[in-house]
């Protein structure tokens, strides 16, 4: 693939890299703009190089993953998901869908968040999620598996209850 065909597939892609390294920094806009901005010029300078072993996408999103990793390691905000304060939906009746879905997706485990987003949300493969995540297929399918039945039952609590 060439440079300028590379350049026009991260253009098409654009809005599901950024929605993606958004999820991949706890849904902080301002740091997955930084992300997007740094994965660019790792691709631009070629320090992130696409060699054809996988579609475009998945390697994109694999980029993406690990600089968030990275730049959140620098910036001393990697910490799980555990220790995040995340034991409580939002109650403003306001909320949107969105921030409803985000909501339930924080009280998953992070590869299980992980693994669904990029399944519903994304469109992958899970054998493209194994990719992007550097894990075996096994394990990607019993994060899915899990994860799918985890979420079921918040949707099932959340409309139970009435919230």
């Amino acid at each position: 693939m060439t440079q300028k065909e590379l350049e026009h597939q991260l253009k098409v892609m654009h809005k599901e890299a950024f929605l993606w390294a958004r999820q991949c920094c706890f849904y902080d806009s301002d740091t997955a703009n930084e992300v997007l901005q740094q994965v660019y010029l790792k691709v631009l300078e070629g320090r992130a190089k696409y060699r054809g072993n996988s579609t475009v996408k998945t390697w994109l999103f694999s980029v993406v993953k690990y600089t968030a990793i990275d730049l959140l390691k620098k910036e001393s905000k990697f910490s799980s998901l555990d220790m995040a304060d995340i034991s409580r939906l939002p109650n403003d009746t306001s909320e949107t869908e969105t921030e409803n879905y985000e909501a339930l997706l924080k009280l998953l485990p992070e590869r299980q968040q992980e693994v669904l987003l990029l399944v519903f949300y994304h469109n992958l493969t899970l054998e493209e999620v194994a990719e992007v995540l550097n894990v075996s297929l096994g394990t990607v399918r019993t994060h899915y598996d899990r994860g799918k039945k985890k979420l079921k039952e918040l949707i099932q609590d959340k409309y139970a209850y009435g919230r």
